[in-house]
């Protein structure tokens, strides 16, 4: 399955020189299995540059699994080309709301006037909103597992396997506060024996220090979570927006150096790339 990475910053998108390289849009990852149709990871502003790479006037049958409901993760969806064409169908999942409400009625009270011209019923495509429960499920051409994760209210996070491969998609991540590296077991779970493991890194240790109740975690935290699940790849993701790329290539430097002295590749994820995954040789 071929692994594309639209937007790979967090919190909020950045439009500056200094950033240019790795990208600043929010999150948005597509995950394409040989059969079957796209798994969108997450609905940053990032989906809407995989909507440019589609045939305009095409309409898209595919799934999106979001990780959870805050703005970076979702604020992509009016903005995303196939969203806006009839006759494409997109099944969108997201974690239930501790308050209960649906996942339909959020995405309803967030694209509306006044915040939005229109309300999110008069997209033209076939928009169905599902709550993504703990468990697997089956979508054509992969089966999906969701897992609970710890953040800032309800999250999850989602296991792809398709064409012999697995993919774990853990965007927001809260470390410990008490300083321990204990990884839930929800967590290593998930992503266990993963192929490809796309993990929060938004945090060096003094800003987390600063920022510890926030909801992510540090690059080293990320790499405790790749080695307890003994994944062979790492991508660092959800870059902080004050981040600019010569921090993000030093940090690239360090924690592939880390990486390797525990045997665990690590790279550091940025719009543009593409991999593909297709299991253990």
């Amino acid at each position: 399955m071929r692994v594309s990475f639209f937007g790979v910053r967090g919190s909020t998108p950045c439009a500056c020189d200094s950033q240019r390289r790795y990208g600043g849009n929010t999150s948005s990852v597509v995950v394409e299995p040989a059969a079957g149709e796209p798994i969108l990871l997450d609905l940053g502003t990032g989906a809407r540059f995989f909507g440019l790479t589609r045939p305009p006037d095409v309409p898209l049958r595919a799934t999106v699994l979001c990780s959870h409901l805050h703005w970076d993760h979702i604020q992509g969806l009016p903005f995303f080309g196939p969203a806006l064409i009839a006759g494409s169908e997109l099944t969108v999942y997201a974690p239930a709301q501790e308050d209960g409400r649906s996942v339909a009625v959020v995405f309803a009270d967030l694209i509306r006037p006044p915040q939005f011209p229109i309300e999110v019923g008069m997209m033209p495509a076939d928009l169905r909103f599902r709550e993504a429960t703990v468990g697997w499920m089956e979508l054509a051409g992969a089966r999906v597992r969701v897992g609970a994760v710890p953040h800032v209210g309800p999250t999850v996070g989602y296991r792809i396997e398709a064409d012999g491969g697995a993919v774990a998609y853990v965007p927001d991540h809260q470390q410990p506060v008490d300083g321990s590296w204990d990884v839930a077991d929800s967590v290593v779970e998930l992503c266990a024996g993963a192929d490809l493991l796309i993990h929060d890194a938004q945090y060096l240790p003094a800003e987390f220090e600063r920022k510890r109740t926030w909801g992510h975690c540090t690059v080293d935290y990320a790499l405790r979570v790749a080695t307890a699940a003994g994944v062979r790849r790492l991508a660092l993701f959800h870059h902080d927006p004050q981040r600019d790329d010569d921090a993000l290539d030093e940090i690239a430097r360090c924690a592939a150096a880390a990486g390797e002295r525990v045997g665990v590749e690590v790279i550091t994820a940025r719009e543009g790339l593409r991999l593909t995954v297709a299991g253990a040789a």
